[in-house]
């Protein structure tokens, strides 16, 4: 039976599931219910939901080439999920990951193909171009956020655009390739990303993106710093009353958070296509920011939902050509986890708005 106290703040408090168990679980309802709304999708264009998935399965990890195929593929989604977790865990939303993983890329194909430097050091420069790029492509929208408080998200939103049209237009009527396609000249193979295997374009990116995976939980858990980030994720106003210089901060975890996104574009551009072209990385940035969303915005969560989208990419190229489902399908079964998570991130900025809280717990 009951009593008076059980209905205390402090008792429903200590109902409450751990916060990490608590976001696995709705990560994991928000996986179901796009399979469900993915199986129906799949109906309605008249086919059977389990021979779409399972030659989904096979397209994406049927043979160590297809492997090869969605590791490839997830490679820039790590690198750009990890660019969305250092924003989401500042407390800040940057969905702009798309229009600097574009800059990096052309900066680092700039590099490539306009310098001769040696086997090494060239490909050094040109990730660090990349890197620069990134970030000198979200200092405005950091600088309006840290310093009058304007919404993030729309500026970086809008940002994605401009930095797309730029490069468009740079491939086509700047440094189009004589006789080609619209793409630049390829790139000196001294700035080659080192290639894993013979039969596949899998590179060392794949290494890059998940030392930062790492990395960056690692500066999470273990530094000062890290701390701090963490605290004004949870609770901006908390971190500003307690000492942390939120506006430097803020302008800091943005500008990181770009010159990541920016080296996603360049390791994209050395280790795949070896030449900037246009629309080389279609939707990368974005499936980045639905990774760490996914993830909760867990670093280390990250490289599993990146693999997840990667396999997704490879294996409806199978899907494609042996089922009467389109790829598009893909497109909607991504659409179904968008609309699940914002329904969850809707649901705990309500409750932690009414605990004093900004924008994220994780």
């Amino acid at each position: 039976m009951s009593t008076e106290a059980d209905t205390t703040p402090t008792a429903r408090a200590g109902r409450q599931l751990p916060a990490w168990l608590e976001g696995l679980l709705g990560q994991m309802v928000a996986l179901v219910i796009a399979i469900i709304g993915g199986g129906i999708i799949v109906m309605l264009v008249g086919e059977d939901p389990i021979l779409v998935f399972t030659t989904l399965l096979r397209g994406a990890f049927g043979s160590s080439e297809r492997i090869a195929g969605s590791l490839l593929q997830a490679t820039p989604i790590i690198i750009a999920g990890v660019a969305a977790c250092i924003a989401l865990r500042g407390g800040l939303f940057n969905i702009g990951v798309e229009g600097q993983l574009y800059m990096g890329g052309f900066a680092a194909a700039f590099v490539g193909f306009q310098f001769a430097l040696p086997a090494g050091l060239h490909m050094v420069v040109a990730l660090a171009a990349a890197v620069v790029a990134g970030g000198l492509w979200i200092l405005i929208p950091a600088f309006f956020r840290a310093r009058f408080g304007t919404n993030e998200v729309v500026s970086t939103i809008l940002s994605n655009y401009v930095a797309i049209l730029l490069t468009s237009y740079l491939t086509i009527d700047v440094f189009k390739r004589p006789g080609g396609w619209s793409e630049t000249a390829p790139i000196a193979t001294t700035a080659y990303l080192p290639q894993l295997f013979d039969f596949s374009r899998l590179n060392f990116g794949l290494f890059i993106g998940l030392a930062l995976a790492v990395g960056f939980h690692l500066f999470l858990t273990r530094t000062s710093t890290g701390y701090e980030m963490n605290t004004m994720g949870s609770n901006m106003k908390f971190a500003e009353y307690g000492g942390i210089p939120v506006r430097r901060n803020i302008l800091i975890v943005l500008l990181c958070s770009g010159a990541v996104g920016g080296l996603a574009g360049g390791v994209e551009t050395l280790g795949v296509h070896h030449r900037f072209m246009e629309g080389f990385a279609p939707g990368f940035g974005f499936d980045g920011v639905i990774a760490a969303l996914l993830a909760n915005g867990s670093p280390i969560g990250v490289i599993f939902t990146a693999i997840f989208f990667g396999a997704l990419r490879a294996g409806s190229l199978l899907m494609e050509v042996e089922t009467n489902a389109s790829r598009e399908v893909i497109t909607v079964f991504q659409a179904f986890i968008i609309l699940c998570v914002s329904a969850q991130v809707l649901l705990r900025r309500r409750r932690d708005s009414n605990q004093g809280e900004r924008r994220w717990r994780f």
